[in-house]
């Protein structure tokens, strides 16, 4: 009895997860000479372990260059992974070819982070957000064009500007229009890949709000990609922070933002702005040595330890497995900030 009530528990959590990541791991190569043999590679992702469950927004932060917006790719499958599994709905779709993905683009879509190079500019609004139809064969009730109205709507745009082109509106409203085209074939999943670090402070919150919204009236499910903490404290319910193509700490909202334990998660917690001017006094500002290595050659077992105020010997021959120390709050480091005074919950 008590043997299948867990397993049943086991089944109901994986059937929760609409997408699961093994392993997964993206090298460019890098050739030289007549024959262009490989003499290197940028280890750009180099073995990420997650789970995106249904609904939720799953956050994926670091400094630029750490892989998040590669993840964010090779998620949607626009780039194929060296190595790895990523499992959509229970089906692996690691490598499947081009025409094997078009059916599971209606499931799993992107939001790309510059509102003025993702649209066509020679193409009209009402083209761009149709596309996908026409690109699916799907002819939505009503006909096209006023589904591509309702899709404008929906995102807080004027129907009436199907006719318009990109260059008529400004950053915010192109990237709704983005957005428009994102939703229109009614995704599961969304890699929105820094959706607001191109816009005017004063809009990414209007988009931002915009979002959630969505999220909760469509029932949609996001990886939001972004460096900016404030604005993932405010979208995440789960946060991956990277460093160097790995996680190093991954943990829902509240416990990462008010418990953070990787060394790396501290300082760039220390960096956040903050308005109050007596906390700002308050707070020590960890400010990290030297530059970001080369993804080309990563440091050896702890990637973080050539900028780590807390490194010891161990950090520099043995690689921190990602392991839980708190409930749901696991982390890759020899020497935590923040441990539980408990002992770790399983």
């Amino acid at each position: 009895m008590a043997l299948t009530e867990t397993t049943s528990g086991t089944a109901d959590r994986e059937a929760a997860d609409l997408l699961t990541v093994s392993g997964l791991v993206k090298h460019f190569p890098i050739r030289k000479g007549v024959l262009q043999r490989q003499v290197a590679a940028v280890q750009a992702v180099d073995g990420l372990d997650f789970a995106v469950r249904q609904g939720e927004t799953l956050s994926l932060v670091g400094e630029s260059g750490c892989g998040k917006s590669t993840t964010g790719r090779l998620l949607t499958r626009l780039e194929e992974p060296t190595a790895g599994t990523i499992t959509f709905e229970g089906r692996d779709i690691s490598h499947l070819s081009e025409g094997q993905m078009r059916p599971l683009r209606r499931d799993i879509q992107m939001i790309f982070q510059d509102p003025y190079s993702s649209l066509n500019p020679r193409h009209t609004v009402g083209k761009i957000v149709g596309a996908p139809y026409r690109l699916q064969g799907v002819e939505p009730e009503g006909g096209v064009k006023k589904a591509v109205q309702a899709q404008l709507e929906l995102v807080g745009l004027n129907p009436e500007h199907y006719n318009r082109y990109p260059h008529e509106f400004s950053g915010g409203q192109r990237q709704r229009i983005g957005i428009a085209r994102t939703l229109a074939l009614k995704p599961k999943l969304i890699v929105a890949d820094e959706p607001v670090s191109a816009l005017d402070v004063s809009i990414q919150a209007q988009v931002v709000n915009l979002l959630e919204d969505l999220q909760e009236e469509l029932d949609l499910t996001y990886v939001f990609i972004a460096h900016d903490l404030s604005v993932v404290r405010h979208v995440s319910d789960r946060v991956a922070v990277m460093y160097l193509g790995k996680i190093v700490e991954i943990a829902d909202r509240e416990s990462l933002y008010s418990f953070p334990m990787h060394p790396y998660t501290v300082a760039l917690m220390s960096a956040v702005p903050v308005p109050d001017t007596r906390r700002r006094t308050q707070r020590e500002r960890i400010r990290l040595q030297g530059d970001v290595p080369s993804p080309i050659n990563p440091p050896p077992a702890c990637r973080f330890h050539t900028r780590c105020w807390k490194a010891q010997e161990v950090c520099r021959t043995e690689e921190p497995a990602l392991v839980q120390l708190r409930r749901g709050h696991r982390v890759a480091c020899h020497f935590p900030e923040n441990l539980p005074l408990a002992s770790p919950e399983a």
